[in-house]
């Protein structure tokens, strides 16, 4: 097991490693597993990335981020800008239903809202935004609308769909479900196996929420 010094290094490299982070005005502390980065980055989409990179780490637990978005006078638009950025992106993705989506932007923060049939419509609208000119944060606000299910029909796709899986221990989450809402607990091996495990249960029908308290190397 890793020691929090040697996860702090790990974590460093990793954000040095990846090419769209600028690591110099990041900072990184790490306390029983737990990395937490602060400072300053160009945009949104650097801001994610950071994260991602970190949660990406080999023994990370989990990431508190408290990155500010300091943009730069060339990546400054006004709210109207972003805004129409924002519609036009959502209308070019195949995958949005975007007359169903309402976009408010305040001081360069875009919130969604309005409702969609799956989850994956309603992160294809969050990427479609996320990395535009002038976003400084995305508030996801919006509802995926399902069909109700059993609980157990629910559960049984969920964990069939965890059993096909290369990359998802089965025998390790336990599912809970209960009006569409889905719980999952347990332990995996690294961030990425809890990310599959999340969008294995996003995908099953019935479901419009998923809890995930899934531990990632305990």
């Amino acid at each position: 097991m890793k020691t929090d010094a040697q996860l702090k290094l790990d974590v460093q490299e990793e954000l040095k490693f990846q090419p769209n982070i600028r690591e110099s005005e990041i900072g990184v502390s790490v306390k029983d597993g737990v990395v937490t980065l602060t400072g300053f980055v160009d945009s949104y989409a650097q801001k994610l990335a950071a994260e991602r990179a970190a949660e990406n780490v080999s023994g990370v637990r989990a990431v508190a981020e408290d990155l500010k978005v300091k943009l730069p006078h060339s990546f400054e638009r006004s709210d109207t800008e972003v805004a129409q950025a924002a519609v036009n992106a959502l209308k070019w993705n195949v995958e949005v239903p975007d007359s169903r989506i309402k976009l408010r932007v305040e001081d360069g923060f875009v919130t969604m809202e309005g409702d969609v049939d799956w989850q994956f419509q309603k992160n294809s609208a969050y990427e479609s935004v996320r990395h535009l000119l002038g976003v400084k944060g995305v508030r996801n606000l919006i509802a995926v609308r399902q069909p109700k299910a059993s609980a157990y029909e629910v559960s049984q796709k969920i964990q069939d769909a965890f059993k096909r899986s290369a990359t998802i221990d089965a025998q390790k989450i336990t599912v809970e479900t209960k009006d569409g809402r889905v719980t999952l607990k347990g332990t995996v091996r690294s961030w990425a196996e809890r990310q599959d495990a999340e969008r294995a249960a996003y995908a099953a029908p019935g479901v419009t929420m998923v809890d995930d308290l899934i531990a990632v190397g305990v």
